[in-house]
């Protein structure tokens, strides 16, 4: 069952000083003015807070590790500890104008049904992920035969992602790709170059 936390501290705390996550900052250049956002999996809330401060954000959190859970509340954001594979769909549909997944899709079981349920329950669904396709893990592959250990349940190229959007029918409106942290890796100026010589990508997709 999930379980709404409240903050408990008379003034919010900045957690850290450090420079926002790339993926972060692409995702809040994406999100307008005043949304409504739900963060699935969003960790100890970094995200969140930059939405709520740079964009005026009405963020909410999904978040399953109970310790990151509280991380959020001590930065003061509203967050509900639960777990996205399961307590998605107790959304109400319409409920939020962004449904983010922040490095998180590739970590869920059963990725397909989450975006399904992120597409009913938000207008927009913004998707940061690692691709799998960049020209180091080919060559990787190809020497070794292998790809090494990940933290992803999932790989995904950005290809890959781009058609697994387009068979669920939805649309990619804007497609960001990263390196070293950073939007506009060299040779990225499309997405099939992307595929080649990006870490991350962010995606911005409708419904």
């Amino acid at each position: 069952m999930m379980a709404q936390l409240e903050l408990v501290h008379p003034t919010p705390l900045e957690l850290t000083s450090a420079e926002p996550r790339g993926d972060h900052l692409v995702i809040s250049r994406m999100v307008n003015e005043g949304a409504r956002v739900l963060d699935v999996g969003c960790g100890d809330g970094a995200l969140m807070q930059l939405l709520a401060r740079e964009r005026g954000a009405r963020v909410r959190g999904l978040e399953m590790d109970p310790n990151k859970a509280h991380r959020c509340v001590v930065r003061g954001m509203s967050v509900v500890q639960g777990d996205a594979e399961r307590d998605l769909n107790e959304f109400p549909s319409g409920a939020f104008d962004y449904v983010i997944f922040s490095r998180t899709l590739q970590q869920l079981r059963r990725p397909q049904a989450a975006l399904k349920q992120a597409a009913r329950i938000g207008e927009r669904v913004i998707v940061s992920i690692s691709n799998a396709g960049r020209w180091d893990k080919r060559f990787q592959l190809l020497g070794k035969g292998r790809l090494g250990e990940s933290e992803w349940l999932h790989r995904y190229t950005v290809r890959d992602f781009a058609d697994l959007a387009r068979d669920m029918r939805l649309g990619i409106e804007r497609a960001a790709p990263l390196s070293h942290g950073h939007a506009g890796a060299p040779f990225a100026k499309t997405i099939w170059r992307a595929n080649w010589f990006c870490e991350e990508a962010v995606f911005l997709l409708t419904p």
